[in-house]
């Protein structure tokens, strides 16, 4: 097997659409996967995921049921699995997603368009 190192600007330069996250590793079941976001997603959840966001580039706002975070480059959250959430991104934002390969990105809501379930590795 061989050991890469990934670039991380290198591989979002790669991406030209928002809200189709690409794979960039896997670890232990887990796919590191990095995305550009931008407007608003859909209130979602995962019913048996963890799913971590880190912010690369950009500011994105979270929204909870009942508060609004703001992840700043170089921060990361962590929304549990059960809770409801929408990414929002006033402009685009490059984040690198580590959840399990199960996780769709739009948890549980199948939305023609904007649910990837074949997502590219890159």
């Amino acid at each position: 097997m061989r050991v890469k190192v990934v670039n991380l600007r290198d591989k979002l330069d790669r991406i030209h659409e928002h809200w189709n996250p690409h794979i960039v590793g896997e670890l232990n079941h887990q796919h590191v996967k990095l995305a550009k976001l931008k407007g608003e997603f859909v209130m979602h959840n995962h019913q048996n995921e963890d799913e971590l966001f880190l912010v690369i580039y950009g500011n994105l706002k979270i929204e909870l049921e009942h508060e609004i975070l703001t992840i700043a480059p170089g921060e990361f959250v962590i929304i549990p699995k059960g809770v409801n959430h929408k990414p929002i991104c006033l402009d685009e934002v490059g984040v690198l997603l580590f959840e399990p390969v199960t996780t769709l990105n739009t948890g549980d809501k199948q939305i023609d368009g904007l649910t990837k379930q074949n997502l590219t590795s890159i």
